[in-house]
């Protein structure tokens, strides 16, 4: 689903720009991954950002995989517990 989509979708909700955004719901993910203490470049990773240190990235080509399935099966729990 593209970030217009999930946009008209939040506005046909009744939610306007200034309350939420398909790309607020990534930052807002960040933001509690890393409360909850997972470890920066997993949440880097699983949010598809650029390694910035160039030499890095031309060497550490990690999926981290295992690690990424963990976190997101957290999120998951984190998100059911919400609603409950």
């Amino acid at each position: 689903m593209i970030e217009n989509t999930l946009n008209a979708a939040l506005r046909r909700l009744g939610y306007t720009t200034e309350q939420m955004t398909a790309h607020g719901f990534r930052a807002m993910a960040s933001t509690l991954l890393n409360e909850q203490g997972f470890p920066p470049d997993v949440i880097e990773l699983q949010l598809a950002h650029a390694e910035r240190n160039k030499v890095r990235a031309a060497y550490n080509r990690a999926q981290r995989l295992e690690a990424r399935r963990k976190m997101m099966q957290a999120w998951a729990d984190y998100l059911d517990g919400l609603k409950a």
